[in-house]
């Protein structure tokens, strides 16, 4: 991106060296900074000093003399305590930021399109991005997702940074301020690093921070912790606010009901569009990251028809109900990404005749969240740590097999949906636990899914 100004000559300290963290030390040292770099992974060290930088131990008491600390997000800021380098850093004067504050501060032009929220902020934040690209607009897409900020491309003025932002990065930038800001959803989630749900929602509710009467505020009225924030923002907020919802039509904003988008948003201009049939944008959760989408996509000036074109042209997320095949009356679907019971459910509620393979690392409270879904489900195919678990809660409700092994599970599922017979079958990977007792991420575990699919439909067509 673009070689640091404000930063030159300046002492900066980063500490945690992964994607993001290597992307800003590495640009503040092109831009003339003095960067002092630390991580607790050694080969992470190693690059760094082979890329010119000097490692100093941050966690150790003789602090450099730096101006700020480039925080990695991942690292504990506030809650359950202060990581001592966070402590160390604030005795010393040294200002506390992620690299997307390093980012606005660099950034000589561009607007800027943040979305949060606990769930879709990927997808949405994806869709917003094909959408102007598919128009021939000037953008970029960074943050949480695929690139990190330091490394996106300097933009025209019209150009548009889409970033995706967790509650962490949003912690980490006191300066934050966007064109197009959106909420998605507030449901329990990172309660260790917020403190409470107060705490988590009041740093979500940054997203809308430092707006002026030009920005434009875009939230889901369907929730009712960001129908409160939509309340607050309504009476005292500066911008334009934009609602969503998937339950009701809303005047001056954008709605997706079974299906059928209305898009209020722009004076007289309505327009609506049946998405029922896109296969990347299935189930209610997606109506609402359409909606989002959609909105952010009319408040910086596309055209109802270029924004039809993009939501029929949008292939998805990889690892989030990503369709990896097809043979005869069977379809396959890579939902790797779905780690805990919310997220898998979204697939569950999405399909009819499932063949359910979940298991991994279980996470706290396992899959009984998912009872009311289990009619759907016609026989489950366990894997991994959870497998005894996962089996105690389907015992006596849903057919269930011990699989062991991921390649295992799609054999024995994809059989077992052949077998059936029925008009149409889903084999679903939606897991509903961690990889990481089997693979080393998601996307792993994913990729194998799909590796595993496409050898049984070149055996079962041979």
């Amino acid at each position: 991106m673009m070689q640091s100004h404000s930063y030159q000559h300046k002492n900066i300290a980063v500490f945690g060296l992964g994607k993001s963290g290597m992307a800003t030390a590495r640009q503040l040292h092109l831009g003339a900074a003095h960067v002092f770099v630390w991580d607790d992974n050694e080969a992470r060290r190693q690059a760094a000093q082979e890329a010119g930088l000097i490692v100093q131990d941050l966690t150790e008491n003789s602090w450099p003399e730096a101006e700020a600390l480039v925080l990695s997000p991942g690292v504990p800021l506030t809650h359950p305590t202060p990581h001592p380098v966070v402590n160390l850093a604030k005795k010393a004067g040294a200002a506390v930021i992620g690299d997307i504050e390093i980012f606005l501060q660099e950034k000589e032009a561009g607007r800027i399109i943040g979305v949060t929220g606990t769930n879709g902020k990927s997808t949405t934040s994806a869709l917003i991005h094909h959408l102007l690209a598919s128009a021939g607009k000037s953008t970029a897409l960074g943050g949480n997702i695929g690139t990190p900020v330091m490394d996106l491309p300097e933009l025209e003025p019209e150009g548009c940074y889409v970033l995706e932002l967790s509650s962490y990065q949003l912690d980490l930038t006191p300066s934050w301020q966007a064109d197009v800001a959106i909420l998605l959803n507030i449901t329990p989630d990172h309660l260790d690093r917020h403190g409470d749900m107060e705490g988590y929602a009041a740093v979500k509710k940054r997203i809308f921070q430092h707006q002026d009467e030009n920005g434009i505020a875009i939230i889901n009225i369907d929730d009712p912790i960001c129908e409160h924030i939509a309340t607050c923002l309504a009476i005292y907020g500066e911008g334009k606010l934009v609602p969503i919802s998937t339950e009701t039509s809303v005047s001056g904003g954008v709605s997706v009901i079974d299906g059928r988008l209305e898009d209020l948003s722009v004076g007289d201009q309505s327009w609506t569009m049946d998405i029922s049939k896109i296969g990347s944008l299935r189930g209610r959760h997606n109506w609402q990251n359409a909606a989002a989408a959609v909105a952010a996509a009319r408040s910086v000036g596309l055209t109802p028809e270029e924004i039809r074109s993009g939501l029929q042209s949008f292939g998805g997320l990889s690892h989030r109900m990503e369709e990896v095949g097809r043979c005869e009356n069977i379809l396959f679907i890579n939902d790797s990404k779905a780690t805990n019971a919310e997220a898998a459910e979204k697939a569950l509620t999405s399909f009819g005749n499932i063949f359910w393979i979940a298991g991994g690392r279980p996470k706290a409270g396992g899959i009984s969240t998912l009872a009311p879904h289990f009619g759907r489900i016609r026989e489950a195919f366990l894997i991994g740590e959870a497998a005894d678990q996962f089996a105690e809660t389907l015992d006596g409700k849903v057919l269930y097999r011990d699989c062991g092994d991921l390649t295992k599970a799609v054999q024995m599922a994809a059989q077992a949906a052949q077998k059936a017979g029925h008009k149409s079958s889903v084999v679903l990977l939606s897991p509903a636990a961690a990889s990481f007792d089997q693979f080393t991420s998601f996307e792993a575990r994913g990729d194998a899914f799909r590796a595993a699919v496409q050898q049984w439909i070149k055996e079962a067509q041979s």
